[in-house]
């Protein structure tokens, strides 16, 4: 394992962030069992003494909870980090689209200009912070056009309150819309070994375009974590209770899977996990790969799979595994 930190710039922004990202949306505590703020706030800081400056928050996660705990966290380290968050899932206007509600608050999909300028005031305040190096269309509002979502987060840019522009959950046909109003420099996107649909057509368009892409639940929510295994219990609002990825035939299958790469976990001294997102970051198109970790000791364990470079023959065995044992995975 070597000691460097793979660093990557985000698309055409020369903004250089580690590829191993941190995701918060554990941390936030909304469809994860709630949240240790003390221990949320200990693993931020791990990930960022383990070299990981990209921090990934967002409002919906718990309602400004969990960017209000990477507020405190990145205190005094701000320099050391690379901080992304997003705009876009509102429950302070019912313009746009419903799409969900919150202990009965109704949160919608709006990517007015308005409200963008509204909404980075909201999380440049939680953040702790006068600048967002990287901010995120959470989920696209058919409501609202393209043009006028870039018009205000290039205002945004240019009174320095962001410094790159990014979109989360497109289509092909979005991207397309965001690069014809301006530079869109990343997409975030769900892309793991079970997760696979941006291969054929976003991934090869992105490249084309200078566009990074950001995949988030890398790990399938812990499904290819390596501790999941076919007997354990989802209990109170964890997500993964009633989520058919997380059937027991599922998981028998993904057993499997993790039983063909140990000798290759063994070979770089690391964990099952680790080569699950040293895979993921070898990929075509993928730049960064988003982890959560809800303490010191996931956090640590996922900056050092940044640290881990696989031979196209590991790489080749890994993938024809996954496709041995996942093709056929219940959605």
């Amino acid at each position: 394992m070597s000691h460097e930190v793979l660093t990557r710039q985000i698309g055409r922004s020369r903004i250089e962030a580690s590829a191993v990202g941190l995701g918060t949306w554990a941390i936030g505590g909304w469809m994860w069992g709630g949240t240790d703020e003390r221990q949320s706030i200990d693993a931020i800081r791990a990930s960022i003494d383990e070299g990981v400056s990209l921090i990934d928050t967002a409002p919906a996660y718990g309602q400004g909870l969990s960017e209000e705990i990477v507020g405190k966290a990145i205190k005094g380290r701000r320099d050391k980090v690379v901080l992304a968050t997003k705009c876009g899932l509102v429950w302070h206007t019912t313009r746009g689209n419903h799409f969900f509600d919150y202990d009965g608050c109704p949160v919608h999909r709006y990517l007015g200009g308005d409200s963008i300028a509204f909404e980075v005031e909201q999380s440049l305040k939680r953040l702790g912070t006068d600048h967002i190096d990287h901010y995120i269309t959470h989920w696209q509002d058919p409501t609202t056009p393209v043009a006028e979502t870039m018009e205000a987060l290039q205002r945004l840019k240019t009174q320095g309150k962001i410094r790159s522009i990014g979109a989360s959950n497109v289509t092909l046909t979005d991207v397309e819309a965001y690069l014809a109003a301006g530079q869109l420099d990343a997409v975030q996107q769900e892309y793991s070994m079970v997760c696979r649909d941006l291969e054929t057509k976003l991934a090869p368009y992105c490249i084309e375009n200078e566009v990074s892409i950001l995949s988030y639940s890398s790990l399938a929510l812990g499904l290819l974590s390596g501790k999941v295994g076919p007997e354990r219990v989802f209990e109170g609002d964890d997500q993964r209770r009633n989520n058919p990825r997380f059937s027991r035939a599922n998981r028998e299958k993904v057993a499997r899977l993790m039983q063909e790469i140990r000798s290759i976990a063994a070979a770089h001294e690391a964990t099952k996990a680790q080569i699950v997102i040293a895979w993921t970051l070898q990929q075509p198109g993928i730049t960064f790969a988003l982890c959560g970790a809800r303490n010191p000791e996931q956090a640590r364990e996922n900056a050092k799979a940044g640290r881990i470079h696989l031979s196209r023959e590991h790489i080749s065995r890994i993938s024809e595994a996954a496709k041995r044992n996942l093709t056929d995975l219940d959605a």
